[in-house]
């Protein structure tokens, strides 16, 4: 169909709305809003018009362009006026009665080949069709906040929906200058399942008094690359907003351990301690400011220990070079000397579980995570056990701070913080794939467009290689005895046979 002759229905005139009426009209559609309330289809499309004069101001419309957007958009004054339609976008309140008497409305309304079209986050699109009489024309169209500058949007097939359905709602979405993804009514569709792994390990690890909120957040960003530290994002997301999600997950998969949600934001969320917007989150905020107590420097130390380095060390042979570049003294011999620093670098172990399987001084060894390269991190952390010495913590700080780079000492932990959120993070994601609710590629492209990670998870997984995130996992499940860490058929099967974490079977 030809957009230019396309007529499009918004109806709800909210933020989504009016993204959505936005992108709409730049797609050369005729972009009808509707509103229950009085006036607000007309403050939504004014609203749009002062976004597209700003975007003339900074010379991103010609002023033709903008004359030409504002004749296209209109405001209704009833929802029938949305009669000639070919699709409508519906954006209204996120509840199922509410929508599904709209739907009814809509479907009495349109012509027998219109689309019906949900903007949904949560609500199944099988339910919200399911008095339909034609449910085979309705589907899930669900854009990000905000729909202008989220270029992704999710084409949610409910059980009935018709292929021809879902392919013009892709062609629309292209047409917007968005990425449509194909994904089946599950929930959280891809986007919102895909990024449990990074919000609620992170929860975990909080929750066992590794490292507090601003050191996970400091590691996850410096190491990883991603843009928000977990606590940072939920602060801005707001936890009366997010927390809900993480319940709403859980029960929908009956209460699956990966996604088990965690008392830290129950408590906060009852406390009022939202985020941002209430000036006190994970945070605390001063002029829409977090105010984040500094890091304590490196400690000085005179004399450094010599340094012993278990053979299985995960990097062994890159862990003896960084020592050698920072100037220790390494030790070589098979066991440790009665002074040595002495260090491990397991994958989803914990340094206790080192110490005691390698027969060595636990009041002197520290661990080190070495996942990824060392290169290609802006942050290396350290691990204790709960015997290690002060002095000996202070010396493996003191020793890895040389450089200048950044170091963090963590508690023990199995798969310190990095190893166990990516690991989560893949697993989910492969077994997003495994259930085929969506296409490997579309699973990277939706998170790397929806949640801003550095790489989608897939691909995040084969740079880190299947094989050492499924180590990190089954050592993780021997640690913590927690189904939440088993691994996904897919990664399990892919790690084996060294295949690319986006490879489908034939």
């Amino acid at each position: 169909m030809n957009h230019k002759t396309q007529q499009i229905g918004v109806v709800g005139a909210g933020a989504m709305g009016q993204g959505i009426a936005q992108i709409a009209t730049q797609a050369q559609a005729q972009v009808l809003v509707f509103d229950v309330i009085a006036g607000a289809a007309d403050k939504a499309c004014a609203a749009v018009r002062l976004q597209w004069q700003k975007l003339q101001e900074k010379g991103r419309l010609s002023p033709e362009q903008v004359a030409d957007y504002g004749q296209r958009l209109k405001a209704a004054e009833h929802l029938h006026d949305l009669d000639q339609c070919h699709v409508v976008i519906e954006a209204v309140v996120e509840n199922l009665t509410v929508k599904k008497a709209l739907i009814a409305q809509l479907e009495n309304l349109l012509s027998e080949q219109a689309i019906i079209a949900s903007n949904t986050s949560s609500l199944s699109v099988t339910a919200l069709a399911a008095d339909m009489k034609h449910p085979e024309r309705f589907a899930g169209f669900h854009f990000f906040n905000p729909v202008p500058l989220m270029k992704v949007v999710e084409v949610v097939a409910g059980l009935a929906t018709s292929e021809a359905a879902c392919q013009s709602l892709m062609d629309l979405a292209q047409a917007m200058g968005h990425q449509g993804v194909r994904a089946k009514d599950t929930p959280g569709f891809i986007v919102n399942h895909a990024g449990r792994g990074y919000i609620t390990e992170a929860l975990r690890t909080a929750s066992e008094g590794i490292a507090d909120y601003a050191t996970i957040d400091r590691i996850l960003k410096d190491q990883v690359g991603f843009k928000l530290g977990p606590f940072e994002l939920m602060d801005l997301t707001a936890l009366d907003v997010s927390h809900p999600v993480m319940e709403s997950i859980y029960h929908q998969y009956f209460e699956e351990p990966r996604y088990r949600p965690n008392v830290i934001t129950s408590q906060r969320l009852a406390g009022g301690w939202l985020g941002r917007k209430t000036g006190q989150g994970f945070y605390t905020y001063s002029d829409g400011k977090a105010q984040v107590t500094p890091e304590p420097p490196a400690p000085r130390v005179a004399d450094l220990p010599p340094v012993w380095v278990s053979s299985r060390a995960a990097r062994r042979a890159e862990l003896l070079q960084l020592l050698k570049d920072l100037g220790a003294k390494i030790e070589t011999g098979s066991a440790p000397s009665p002074q040595a620093l002495c260090l491990v670098a397991p994958l989803g172990f914990d340094v206790t579980t080192c110490a005691i399987v390698e027969r060595l001084d636990p009041a002197r060894t520290l661990g080190l995570d070495m996942l990824m390269p060392d290169a290609a991190t802006k942050r290396r952390v350290l691990a204790t056990n709960p015997a290690t010495r002060s002095d000996m913590r202070d010396a493996a700080h003191a020793l890895f701070a040389k450089d200048g780079k950044a170091v963090s000492v963590i508690e023990d932990s199995g798969g310190f913080v990095t190893q166990r959120v990516l690991a989560q993070i893949v697993n989910i994601a492969s077994d997003i794939c495994q259930q085929g609710i969506c296409s490997p590629q579309d699973l990277d492209t939706a998170v790397t467009l929806g949640l801003g990670y550095p790489k989608g998870p897939l691909a995040l997984g084969d740079s880190l290689g299947a094989d050492n995130l499924l180590e990190v996992l089954f050592n993780l499940q021997t640690v913590y005895g927690d189904p939440r860490y088993r691994p996904s058929p897919w990664l399990r099967r892919r790690g084996a046979l060294g295949l690319s974490l986006l490879h489908t079977s034939h």
